[in-house]
């Protein structure tokens, strides 16, 4: 990657995350346009750039990703409501570094090297990633269904889909882990959840429930395994 995006990536990086303290977060959220915050927020990255390149001379750059960063964030703020702002943060990062990705485009004729995506193997790998996600989701759910214990009136509460955004997360690793050929890593993780689980499986004193847990777990790990070997054969 060419090091002028990296210090340009670099720069917001810090800008946004490291010297943006929540109260300026807060201060911009509830007065808009008239958070004295929001232009020193802008003016920070600007200052980071000339930081970065040890030079006044790429004040056009700046100043250019400057007033995008102000355009991005003062629409974010005009537009975010409770509802909205998870998803407002991830369209705010994604055009902030779009930006960065076009100014850098313009000023040092830079191009981004794509040509993995014509590659049959990137699209295997993909797929198999995409696979262990909902659609194993699924599958686990539908061959598991028959042995779902009934909620116990006293049991307590988890958060709503925790466990299947859990199993999609494991999944995706082990198949990280095989692909990169780190098998200790599968055991590591699974050894993880066991002691994560064992306290609840201990209080429960229910065998269905440690049956389920162990047949979900297993299953998943399987599936998992197999999928990414089966994408190793492919690509190897």
């Amino acid at each position: 990657m060419d090091i002028y995006l990296i210090k340009l990536i670099l720069a917001h990086l810090i800008g946004d995350f490291f010297l943006q303290p929540d109260s300026w977060v807060k201060d911009k959220e509830r007065k808009k346009l008239k958070s004295g915050k929001l232009y020193l927020h802008v003016a920070v990255h600007i200052v980071l750039i000339f930081v970065f390149f040890l030079s006044f001379n790429v004040w056009k750059i700046a100043f250019s990703i400057g007033v995008l960063h102000f355009i991005i964030d003062a629409c974010k703020a005009l537009f975010q409501t409770k509802k909205n702002a998870r998803i407002l943060f991830f369209v705010d990062q994604i055009l902030h570094f779009s930006s960065i990705v076009l100014i850098w485009h313009l000023f040092y004729k830079g191009n981004l090297d794509i040509s993995f995506l014509n590659n049959t193997k990137t699209w295997i790998v993909i797929a198999g990633a995409l696979f262990l996600s909902m659609p194993t989701s699924i599958v686990m759910r539908v061959i598991i269904a028959k042995w779902i214990p009934e909620n116990q009136p006293n049991s307590p509460q988890s958060l709503q889909n925790a466990g299947k955004y859990i199993g999609i997360l494991e999944r995706v690793l082990i198949f990280l882990f095989v692909l990169t050929n780190h098998f200790e890593a599968v055991g590591f993780l699974l050894a993880a959840k066991s002691i994560f689980r064992f306290g609840d499986l201990k209080e429960a004193h229910d065998i269905k429930l440690t049956e389920y847990v162990l047949i979900g777990t297993l299953l998943s790990f399987g599936i998992a395994i197999a999928i990414a070997m089966l994408t190793l054969q492919y690509i190897s």
